[in-house]
């Protein structure tokens, strides 16, 4: 049967409507003044990475914020900024640059100060992880966040792994393993002062006040994260936790290895995480009614479905340009294409909170912890 009269023409308009639209976007997108973003605190290691990062990216770093000059000098040295750029106070550098957003890397213990002074200026935040050492302070964020209408977001490297978003689409949208049975999470290095971290970053990392606890909340909260996600956000019956401190010569006010037990309804999830790896890791493992998935790091993923008897290794698809990093992420959250959710979202963090808190008192006790 023969196309209708007219029909290529009709094709033609289609598609040349379709790249005007196309173009018009793509044109809106880079047309898109550069966002603009502030940093406060230069004493989480992480902010290294973050500024270098950022030179890629449509970001405008318009002032930054931290105590220290000498960690001024540092990085205005290392990343050719101005020297202008840099405050001492934080509520003067929000006033007067007037950022869009900030990103901040202080002591966990000081994320509610940086979010009480950016919401007092509706200023959306975005922190390094933990959200917080305590429910206290994670609830003074949230209040904070709730009474000013802005996103307060905590970024995980684990977030941007392409083999966590394949375990999460393989369980929770395809539903082709069955349930969840368990889950263990395995994070850490060989310790901070074995890698090298730098002094402004392992003062306050060793500080049971600053970081809420050693490696129990340095790595902890990974897997924390990642099971609150899998397992829809719901808040975990109990936790149990044990803690060492294998190295007191090194860490004699915190501990180096945490391991805790994670209680669900029909799951449990285990969280190992350490300063006494003997190289660096970022591996999940989730085991099923059916079937298991496990996450090797960012690019590696191992399942075994069923009706399959062998093992399938794969890299999984890059994920979405906008939720592939924290920068992307934070951006579009900001302009308002996307809705702060799973990961990265308060809500999550603040059940992270609990758990984490819960395991420091377990690991204190020696005793089972409810979650009320």
């Amino acid at each position: 049967m023969g196309f209708l009269p007219g029909y290529d023409a009709a094709v033609t308009i289609f598609r040349t409507l379709a790249l005007a639209t196309l173009a018009a976007t793509v044109f809106a997108q880079d047309a898109a003044p550069p966002l603009r973003l502030a940093i406060a605190g230069l004493v989480h290691g992480h902010v290294d990475g973050f500024l270098r990062n950022a030179r890629g990216k449509r970001v405008q770093i318009v002032g930054l914020y931290d105590p220290d000059t000498k960690l001024h000098a540092k990085y205005a040295e290392k990343y050719h900024l101005e020297a202008n750029l840099f405050f001492t106070d934080l509520n003067v550098m929000l006033d007067k640059t007037k950022p869009e957003a900030v990103a901040s890397f202080t002591s966990t213990y000081d994320h509610p100060v940086v979010v009480q002074a950016a919401a007092a200026r509706k200023i959306h935040v975005m922190m390094e992880k933990p959200l917080a050492v305590s429910t206290d302070h994670a609830r003074a964020i949230q209040k904070a966040a709730a009474s000013s209408g802005i996103h307060v977001i905590v970024n995980y490297e684990t977030t941007w792994y392409r083999s966590h978003g394949a375990i999460y689409d393989l369980v929770k949208k395809q539903k082709a393993i069955g349930d969840i049975r368990k889950m263990v999470a395995m994070d850490g290095h060989q310790g901070p002062k074995e890698i090298g971290t730098g002094p402004e970053f392992f003062g306050w990392l060793t500080d049971p006040v600053k970081n809420g606890a050693g490696a129990l909340f340095d790595f902890g909260c990974y897997g924390a994260n990642l099971m609150t996600w899998l397992m829809d956000g719901q808040r975990p019956i109990a936790v149990t936790a044990m803690t060492q401190r294998i190295k007191p010569a090194i860490y004699p006010n915190v501990d180096d290895e945490a391991n805790v037990l994670v209680e669900y309804p029909k799951a449990i999830g285990i969280i190992e995480g350490s300063w006494n790896w003997p190289y660096s890791r970022k591996d999940l493992e989730v085991y099923t009614e059916k079937g298991t998935a496990i996450a090797v790091g960012g690019n590696i993923l191992r399942t075994r479905q069923p009706g399959h008897n062998d093992e399938r290794t794969e890299t999984p698809a890059a994920l979405p340009a906008d939720e592939s990093d924290s920068i992307s992420y934070l951006t579009a959250v900001v302009r308002g294409t996307l809705k702060p959710s799973g990961l990265s979202s308060l809500e999550n963090n603040m059940v992270v909170t609990e758990i984490l808190e819960a395991a420091r008192e377990s690991a204190k006790t020696g005793r089972r912890v409810t979650l009320k």
